[in-house]
């Protein structure tokens, strides 16, 4: 539910018109900074969280209907809070308001060394008159001839076909490069020398194993001095990649040797040569 996610991000208590349930998250700690933004022609009311996600949830018909959108940030702990929050809220101006989405923005930071924010973002865009649009629409399928193909029912053959760009597996991408183009561009202006880069460490060209996002859980634990899987996962792939560390220098250091001894490779004689020799000396 919509509304219930909202209440439990912002740490505040919202009623859900549609059942009836009061969800009630008022003491709930580490809440750093709230705030909604709108597309300029979004109604104002909006403004307020618990009217956002009930008209959210109000016009959505199908029980199975997806509601809001989720992104986690990691904030740059180089960063201070008032600067974190403008990133977030430049970041979601640029990507999402921009696009016709409403954003619903929850800063968390319980001053552990884990700053992150929470992004809850609506499906449907907002029309310019400041009703909801489609998520998507129906297309009709057409024969070899152009026309339209009639079903045994009588109704023409059609099919979904998003109305946004919202859900293309590009945008992930293209959110996650975003986000880490607008990280490096703060902290660059910070005079910080520390960048971060959304791509893995494959396609980077790093030849190390990435370790697995802990959780607030998990980290709580371990800063605690208590191991968990993941912890001990983490740490086993440290070890892992010093080792890696280790070999690819040493590889690099026999290069550089095989380079100061011969500057150009061995012909097929010398090789005969040399295997030649050898069997001499071992007779």
């Amino acid at each position: 539910m919509a509304v219930a996610a909202a209440a439990y991000r912002s740490g505040e208590k919202i009623k859900n018109e549609y059942d009836g349930i009061t969800h009630d998250y008022t003491r709930k700690g580490g809440i750093a900074h709230t705030e909604i933004l709108l597309p300029d022609h979004a109604p104002k009311e909006y403004l307020d969280r618990a009217t956002l996600w009930n008209a959210v949830e109000e016009i959505e018909k199908n029980k199975n209907s997806q509601l809001s959108r989720e992104i986690e940030l990691a904030l740059p702990v180089e960063l201070s809070a008032g600067q974190n929050i403008l990133l977030v809220r430049e970041y979601c101006r640029k990507h999402f308001i921009s696009a016709g989405m409403c954003a619903d923005i929850c800063i968390h930071d319980k001053k552990d060394g884990n700053p992150h924010a929470h992004i809850m973002l609506t499906m449907r865009p907002i029309e310019k008159d400041g009703t909801w649009g489609a998520k998507s629409k129906k297309e009709y399928l057409l024969d070899k001839n152009g026309e339209r193909i009639r079903l045994k029912s009588g109704a023409f053959k059609t099919r979904k076909i998003d109305a946004t760009e919202w859900n293309d597996k590009n945008k992930a991408e293209e959110w996650r490069a975003g986000w880490a183009d607008m990280v490096n561009a703060f902290l660059e202006k910070q005079g910080e020398q520390i960048r971060i880069d959304h791509r893995s460490y494959e396609r980077q060209g790093i030849d190390l194993i990435p370790t697995v996002h802990l959780g607030v859980a998990a980290f709580q634990m371990e800063k605690r001095g208590i191991a968990t899987e993941r912890g001990n996962k983490n740490r086993e792939i440290d070890g892992l990649n010093k080792q890696l560390r280790q070999i690819k220098a040493r590889i690099g250091k026999l290069e550089n040797w095989i380079k100061e001894e011969r500057t150009a490779p061995p012909t097929l004689w010398e090789v005969f040569s040399e295997i030649t020799n050898r069997s001499e000396h071992r007779t």
